[in-house]
């Protein structure tokens, strides 16, 4: 699942004009960006490594080489290198090796640093906000800008990045994605009506890391 393709031409369409329909109604600033994954979690892959290639050591030296010292040592380095990079190439068995808690700090923090990178902090009254989906760890984490959270907590915003979650979960992100789009609108046009000379000051199609 690579982010460039998460959603179809058409939803990506929708995702814009659901974009362009909040934004006549509010001067905040809205964006959604997609990426592989928020880390590589190299940590994972050595543990999973020193777990399963000891395990299969062990197993192989305790049934046919007579529970021999010497040659588990060889084996379970070798049987290490090729698990971890193995279980590199499965992100479902990768995951099980990452705690929740990791997985939802490496995912808000590369959302702030595409908040940065993507230039999505300037806007005129700092009230840009992300919908930030990361596929790897089947995370969505929601981002303001200072202006949006003078009026609205993240604990609010992460409502919408839940049913993200589990609308992807469902097998319908774009569906769930346009639905809290709309409303995060609702909630910011109370607190931020659009002005008069407003413009818009982000992009409206998906981004990708």
């Amino acid at each position: 699942m690579k982010a460039e393709t998460f959603f179809s031409e058409a939803q990506n369409a929708e995702i814009t004009r659901a974009i362009r329909e909040v934004e006549l109604q509010t001067s905040g600033e809205v964006a959604v960006m997609v990426v592989d994954r928020s880390d590589s979690y190299p940590e994972s892959r050595i543990l999973a490594g020193l777990l399963i290639g000891s395990l299969l050591a062990l197993g192989i030296v305790d049934l046919l080489l007579d529970d021999s010292l010497w040659a588990f040592l060889p084996l379970a380095a070798l049987f290490t290198l090729l698990s971890g990079w193995l279980i590199g190439h499965l992100p479902a068995l990768q995951r099980f090796f990452i705690s929740g808690a990791r997985l939802e700090e490496m995912v808000r923090e590369q959302a702030l640093q595409g908040f940065y990178k993507k230039g999505l902090y300037k806007t005129r009254d700092a009230t840009g906000v992300l919908f930030f989906i990361s596929l790897f760890e089947h995370r969505v984490w929601v981002l303001a800008d200072k202006g949006i959270y003078e009026k609205i907590s993240q604990a609010t915003l992460q409502t919408y990045a839940a049913d993200i979650a589990t609308g992807i979960k469902n097998g319908r992100a774009a569906e769930a994605l346009c639905r809290e789009i709309r409303g995060a609108g609702e909630v910011l046009a109370r607190h931020f009506p659009v002005r008069a000379d407003d413009t818009n000051e982000l992009p409206d199609q998906v981004l990708h890391g």
